[in-house]
C-alpha cells in the first residue's frame, strides 16, 4: 500500500494543485502551484473549509459533507483576499484515510496568471490550461505584432499625408494646405486675415546666378516668414516666388501693417550665397475676413490679389490693404491694354 509521503510525491507531479487532507478535514499536504498563491500563509494543519469558502454546493460545512459530494465539482474561493475563484472534486482516500481534493481556475486561469505570474512549470504537463497558456501567449504576440504594424502603417500615412501638403524645398505648407485651410476656416465663419506676398526681384536672382542661388533664397525668406509669424499661422509656398500668409483670429490693421513691414524690412536684407550677394525685396497685398459678408477662399485670394497688385504699381516693397476701389482700378488697367496678373513688373 502507497504511504501518505509517495502519495504526495506522487500528486505533486501530477497535480501540482492538489490538497491532502486527514479525516477530519484539516490539510496534511498542498501542492507547490496551490501554495505559490499564499507564498506567506502556510497551509499545513488548517482546515479545508477555513481556507476555502465552498459556494456550491453551499449547504456543505463539514468534512462529512464535503465526502458526500465526493466526484462532483465544487465551486469554491479563497476566504482572504485576492479571492480567487476556484474548482474542485474531492476523492475519498481508502479505509477512512482522509481525502484528495484536486483543484484547478476553471475559467479564472488568465486572471490567476497575471495576479500569481504562474507560468507553464506550475502546472501539470498535461492540463489544458498549458495549451491554454500558448494560445494566450501566441494572441498576445500576434497582437504585440499588429500593434506595431498599425503604428508603423499610421506613421508612413502622416508622413504621406504630410508630404501632400508640404512644398518640398522650403518646408511650408504647399497650396493644397492652404487651400483645405481656407476652406476651413471660411466654413466655420471664423475670423481672419491673408496676406499675399510677392518677391521683387527673383527673377534677377535666378537669371543671374542660378537656380541654386534662387532656391537658396526661398528656403532663407521661408525662415523669416516662419520666424514673424505665430505658432497657429500657416506660411504657405503658393508659387514659385509666391508666398501666402493666414493670420487665424487677427483683424488689427495695425498689427497687419507692423508684421507686413517687418517682413520687407527683413527681406530687403542681403542674402548670401556662396560668394555673392543675393538682394530681393517683397510686395505685400493683405485682406480681412471681416471685409467680406460671406468670405469665400477665391474671393479672399482674389482681393489679396488686387492688393499686391496695387503695392507693386505703387514702387513695390510695399504694404497695401484691400481696398473695394482696388476692383475699379482693375477693370480700368485692363482696359487699357495692360496685365493686372501680372505682378512681377521687373
Amino acid at each position: 500500500m502507497i504511504s501518505r509521503d509517495d502519495l504526495a510525491a506522487l500528486l505533486e507531479r501530477l497535480c501540482p494543485m492538489f490538497v491532502l487532507l486527514d479525516q477530519s478535514g484539516h490539510v496534511q499536504k498542498v501542492g507547490p502551484t496551490l501554495q505559490k498563491l499564499r507564498p506567506d500563509q502556510p497551509m499545513l494543519g488548517q482546515r479545508f473549509l477555513e481556507l476555502f469558502e465552498l459556494m456550491r454546493p453551499r449547504s456543505i460545512s463539514t468534512m462529512p459533507g464535503l465526502l458526500s459530494v465526493s466526484g462532483a465539482k465544487l465551486h469554491l474561493q479563497f476566504r482572504d483576499e485576492p479571492r480567487t475563484a476556484l474548482k474542485g472534486v474531492i476523492v475519498p482516500l481508502p479505509n477512512d484515510g482522509g481525502a484528495v481534493v484536486n483543484l484547478s481556475f476553471g475559467i479564472s486561469i488568465l486572471d490567476a496568471v497575471r495576479d500569481y505570474a504562474l507560468t507553464s512549470a506550475d502546472f501539470s504537463g498535461t492540463d489544458l490550461a498549458i495549451e491554454l497558456l500558448y494560445l494566450v501567449e501566441a494572441k498576445s504576440a500576434a497582437m504585440e505584432a499588429s500593434r506595431t504594424l498599425n503604428l508603423r502603417l499610421q506613421g508612413a500615412m502622416i508622413a504621406a499625408e504630410e508630404q501632400a501638403f508640404t512644398d518640398t524645398l522650403t518646408g511650408l505648407k504647399n497650396r493644397r494646405a492652404m487651400d483645405h485651410i481656407l476652406e476651413r476656416l471660411t466654413v466655420s465663419s471664423a475670423r481672419f486675415a491673408l496676406m499675399h506676398l510677392d518677391l521683387d526681384f527673383f527673377k534677377a536672382v535666378n537669371d543671374t546666378l542660378g537656380h541654386a542661388a534662387g532656391d537658396h533664397v526661398l528656403q532663407q525668406v521661408a525662415r523669416v516668414m516662419v520666424e514673424e509669424t505665430r505658432g497657429d499661422d500657416t506660411v504657405a509656398r503658393v508659387g514659385g516666388d509666391e508666398f501666402v500668409l493666414i493670420f487665424n483670429g487677427l483683424q488689427d490693421k495695425t498689427r497687419l501693417d507692423s508684421i507686413a513691414r517687418r517682413l520687407i524690412t527683413r527681406l530687403e536684407e542681403p542674402i548670401p550665397f556662396q560668394s555673392d550677394i543675393c538682394r530681393i525685396s517683397a510686395s505685400i497685398g493683405t485682406v480681412q475676413s471681416s471685409q467680406f459678408a460671406s468670405p469665400d477662399p477665391a474671393g479672399m485670394l482674389h482681393a489679396a490679389d488686387l492688393a499686391l497688385y496695387s503695392a507693386k504699381r505703387a514702387g513695390r516693397a510695399c504694404h497695401h490693404f484691400y481696398e473695394s476701389a482696388m476692383a475699379d482700378l482693375m477693370g480700368n488697367s485692363a482696359s487699357s491694354g495692360g496685365n493686372p496678373e501680372q505682378k512681377d513688373l521687373a
